[in-house]
């Protein structure tokens, strides 16, 4: 499974136990949410989110569920992900808790706004 090339999300999702599929169509339904015009692709083998770039990956580990929001992400809601686990680009949100879904919501929005204003800003260069 480790090697494995998802074709598509639903191809991910079914890989896993009903209990972690939840968590991770969960997932799935809050970043669709809140960042809507973000087209559903996979990248690095996992699902991920993108419009101009791509916004943010999740994925399921053995004990957690893998956010990459990349590093901006991370740090802009710092305060936020205190009692996480985090790293430059990623959150883990364990498995045996509820899933903080306003605040995946809110990182979301924020990679969204980021990306949104960057390709903005290339654009004013030209």
């Amino acid at each position: 499974m480790m090697n494995a090339k998802p074709s598509s999300v639903e191809e991910y999702l079914s890989w896993f136990s009903p209990e972690v599929r939840e968590k991770l169509e969960q997932m799935r339904e809050t970043i669709q949410k809140a960042i809507p015009k973000a087209k559903e692709v996979i990248s690095y083998s996992m699902p991920a989110y993108k419009t101009t770039e791509v916004l943010v990956y999740f994925a399921a580990a053995k004990k957690h569920i893998g956010f990459y929001p990349t590093n901006s992400g991370v740090s802009e809601f710092k305060k936020e992900l205190e009692g996480f686990v985090t790293s430059k680009g990623a959150i883990q949100f364990p498995l045996n808790k509820p899933l903080p879904l306003e605040l995946i919501a809110a990182i979301s929005q924020f990679r969204a706004a980021e990306a949104g204003a960057k390709a903005e800003f290339k654009m004013k260069k030209k």
